[in-house]
């Protein structure tokens, strides 16, 4: 479930016009997280990652739980997505700043997916809502 929370959670930072027409309020809150964003997309992306990696060490659930462990896979590829593209400047600066030809290719990936941002967070935010309800069905 905690999975699904934090993807939802950075999905509704990933897609700030979808909020913008929902909620007049939700500019001055985003206009607060704004300065952080690069940060929380760093923690995100790092969480991301992990979960990637924490569904590969349990490849052993594909045979038990297929759904579920296709579900963890997903959301958390979507989330490192997601939390690298918000935290791109931070990444950019403290992991790929030694290496050029890492940070030439980190650009090019940003560049490819800036304009899937707020498409990705709408999927995020299924995607998340789905891992709720599947950590009750399945775990």
């Amino acid at each position: 479930m905690t999975w699904g929370i934090t993807l939802i959670l950075l999905s509704i930072i990933a897609v700030p016009s979808l909020l913008l027409s929902k909620k007049p309020n939700a500019k001055e809150l985003l206009e607060k997280i704004e300065p952080y964003q690069g940060w929380i997309g760093f923690v995100f992306f790092c969480w991301g990652v992990w979960g990637i990696i924490s569904a590969v060490l349990n490849i052993g659930w594909l045979t038990t739980f297929p759904i579920w462990w296709i579900t963890l896979l997903v959301g958390n590829i979507i989330e490192a997505v997601l939390g690298f593209m918000l935290g791109f400047g931070l990444i950019n600066k403290f992991i790929l700043s030694k290496n050029e030809a890492a940070k030439e290719k980190a650009n090019r990936m940003r560049e490819k997916l800036a304009p899937k941002q707020g498409k990705l967070g709408i999927i995020g935010l299924i995607v998340g809502a789905w891992m709720i309800v599947a950590s009750f069905i399945f775990i």
